[in-house]
């Protein structure tokens, strides 16, 4: 039986004016909003709505400004049905709360931490990342073991068959960036991050909100939730909150994911939240499926039990 996966999206998919349109035309996410504010304590929603956008860039605004609006827009949509879910990187954390493992206040003050640990760890670990389009994983695999030599350096995201980001010391990649493109890669782009996320280089980081992780109440899953780390479902509190603190220094393996939800039955993935980065992955990784987007207001209606009230 085709069964539904509903998939939320991570860093880089900020836009300024993100949720303005929700937050105009709907009480309920209105709510969502103001609660962020206050759980927060700054005008997360004036920063979504107006910018600048030097700032929502900033990786301790653009994680908790993705899960609000990825959260608010799962409120809308009363009818929005899943048989699994998975979310990439700071994702994952909304796919907890739509999976019903985690409280929204809970993840939302554990995003808001997540975010300021991987900011400070990117300023004492200054690092970079980078895209490589066009080598096979096992290739790229091993550039990344031989530009060790020169500093850190991995596997970041396993996004698609054939784009790769790859995350370390600015050495490190930029070492890799040489090899990858003598070693036949299509495109190799540096990319414009505040640190090495989903490396060694975030270790401070991981060591913090495994801290912050042991004091949250996590529950089990009504749902799988594809783990980053793995690719494989999980759903038991101890093994979600060991994901969430591993993937901070390990891989994303979303292809891996996303291959496993189709083996498990998944034939439509919903990605909800900005943009349609995901959407495009998954395209790439299976173009068989179907996919649609939950972005913006005018999206809402087109799913079974949403609540499209406006004043």
């Amino acid at each position: 039986m085709p069964l539904q996966a509903v998939i939320f999206p991570g860093q880089g998919s900020q836009y300024v004016g993100m949720g303005k349109d929700l937050y105009e035309q709907s009480p309920k996410a209105r709510e969502f909003f103001e609660k962020a504010d206050a759980i927060l304590g700054f005008a997360l929603s004036k920063g979504c709505f107006e910018g600048p956008e030097v700032e929502l860039r900033q990786t301790k605004n653009t994680q908790p400004a993705i899960f609000v609006h990825s959260i608010a827009l799962v409120d809308l949509v009363g009818g929005l049905c899943g048989a699994m879910t998975a979310g990439h990187s700071l994702g994952e954390y909304t796919a907890c709360v739509f999976a019903g493992a985690l409280r929204f206040e809970d993840a939302l003050r554990l995003v808001q931490l997540r975010g300021n640990l991987m900011q400070r760890a990117g300023e004492d670990q200054p690092g970079t990342m980078a895209a490589v389009v066009g080598l096979e994983e096992s290739v790229l695999d091993a550039v990344c073991s031989e530009a060790s030599d020169v500093g850190v350096v991995q596997c970041a995201n396993y996004n698609s068959p054939g784009q790769i980001v790859i995350s370390g010391s600015v050495p490190g990649v930029r070492k890799a960036m040489e090899m990858a493109k003598d070693r036949g890669a299509k495109m190799v782009k540096e990319l414009v991050v505040s640190g090495a996320f989903h490396s060694p280089l975030m270790k401070s980081a991981r060591e913090d909100l495994q801290s912050a992780l042991r004091s949250t109440q996590i529950f089990e899953a009504h749902i799988p939730v594809y783990s980053n780390v793995t690719g494989m479902p999980v759903r038991v509190p101890e093994d979600i909150r060991k994901s969430l603190a591993r993937q901070l220094t390990n891989p994303v393996r979303w292809a891996q994911s996303i291959r496993n939800m189709i083996a498990d039955g998944a034939s439509t993935f919903v990605e909800v939240g900005p943009g349609k980065v995901l959407q495009g992955l998954v395209k790439r990784i299976n173009g068989s499926v179907q996919t649609l987007g939950l972005d913006r207001f005018e999206d809402i209606g087109r799913f079974p039990g949403a609540d499209v009230h406006t004043e």
